[in-house]
């Protein structure tokens, strides 16, 4: 099956994931900004990856723009964040972001990725900073929060190829 693999990448995990992706599909790779230059009608397949910003799948609404031109193809989107795999949120998100792009035939993967403070553009990270600070400040925080503060205090990578399986496996149906 001639498959793509498009993503949308602030700090380098999606794109990570994305080529990870194409890599063991045999897939061609795009970031967004020559996908969106490319006639994707010669592919099979869609896979689209973005990151997790302010409860919602970066860029996604781009995607879900082009769905109707592509109902004879196989879709998916994966989305790649900061939260561990483990995160009982995650499932929900997923679901939102799915009800709310109306991508009830697509499938949709969740992927770890982490935070890179260095390679983010200077108003996420300061969002990010005052985020901190503010949980940092907070009274009778949940564990969860604490647990988050301890996370998003610093740099971090959680990603792991094993995270790929279940997309792999989808477009293998």
């Amino acid at each position: 099956m001639k498959t793509v693999v498009i993503y949308n990448s602030q700090t380098g995990f999606t794109k990570r994931y994305a080529e990870w992706i194409a890599e063991a599909a045999g897939a061609d790779c795009l970031a967004l900004s020559a996908a969106k230059r490319k006639n994707l009608d010669i592919y099979e397949a869609i896979v689209f990856g973005g990151w997790a910003c302010a409860g919602s799948i970066s860029k996604l609404g781009w995607f879900k723009g082009h769905m109707d031109q592509w109902a004879d193809k196989k879709l998916a989107v994966f989305c790649v964040g900061g939260s561990p795999i483990e995160n009982p949120e995650i499932e929900q998100f997923l679901k939102k972001s799915a009800k709310e792009y109306g991508l009830k035939k697509v499938d949709t993967f969740y992927c770890p990725g982490g935070f890179n403070y260095e390679k983010m553009p200077v108003a996420s990270k300061l969002m990010m900073k005052m985020f901190v600070k503010m949980l940092k400040a907070k009274k009778n925080k949940t564990e969860t929060e604490r647990e988050m503060v301890k996370m998003i205090s610093a740099s971090y990578d959680i990603t792991d190829k094993k995270y790929i399986e279940p997309i792999l496996e989808c477009l293998k149906k």
